[in-house]
């Protein structure tokens, strides 16, 4: 191997570590906050979707019923 080779597989290694650590230990990043309680608007929501597709539990679907062809 030649010189300048070696020079340049070091500067890459180099670089490549630092970026990693750099990636791996930012100061900038921010912890990330969850919100205890869904706010009213998600609650809303989520009981209007469950009116909406929640279906009859009353009605035996276990068997179902085979679908037709159309021709």
């Amino acid at each position: 191997m030649s010189r300048a080779t070696i020079i340049v597989l070091v500067v890459a290694v180099v670089s490549l570590s630092a970026a990693a650590l750099w990636m791996v230990f930012s100061r900038d990043a921010v912890p990330v906050v969850t919100d205890p309680a869904p706010a009213a608007d998600d609650v809303q929501r989520r009981q209007r979707a469950e009116e909406f597709f929640g279906g009859d539990p009353e009605r035996d679907v276990r068997g179902g019923q085979e679908m037709k062809p159309r021709w």
